[in-house]
């Protein structure tokens, strides 16, 4: 299993898209608190569809105790890298690690003992950043399609 981590997530409908990548995937979504919402957010359900009961999804206190529960490398991902994410090698149980919306990762989660490098997604130049939904699924699917699309029909 593939893990995408939110770290300090703040638009409702990037987790919910988040939640609906997760299930049509089979990866577990971290969700690292604080949240900018709720749960129950009218807008996160909305994005999430009828997905919710088909994730896997868990909300976590801090980076720590997310980091624990992923048996795989830790992947950073943030504009600040010049390491391309289809230039690593994937395996089964690595997690990939996303920031807020409105600042991306803070220096403490890039540089967490357990990150195994910062990598970066390709943009024109000038470009500051991508929607983090849309950031998870660029990520997400090339590492499972270097896994063979593991379960997938």
């Amino acid at each position: 299993m593939l893990h995408v981590i939110f770290c300090e997530p703040e638009i409702p409908g990037n987790s919910g898209a988040a939640i609906r990548l997760s299930a049509c995937t089979g990866s577990m979504l971290h969700l690292v608190e604080p949240l900018g919402f709720d749960m129950d957010d009218t807008k996160l359900r909305r994005a999430g569809l009828d997905y919710h009961d088909l994730a896997h999804v868990k909300v976590h206190p801090n980076l720590d105790d997310a980091f624990a529960e992923i048996p795989g490398r830790i992947w950073a991902f943030t504009g600040h890298a010049s390491t391309m994410y289809s230039d690593i090698r994937y395996e089964d149980g690595d997690g990939l690690l996303f920031g807020r919306e409105s600042v991306g990762l803070s220096e403490d989660a890039m540089h967490h003992p357990r990150v195994k490098s910062c990598v970066r997604i390709h943009m024109m130049p000038g470009i500051r950043s991508l929607n983090l939904a849309n950031s998870a699924s660029i990520a997400l699917y090339e590492a499972w399609r270097q896994l063979g699309f593991s379960g997938a029909v």
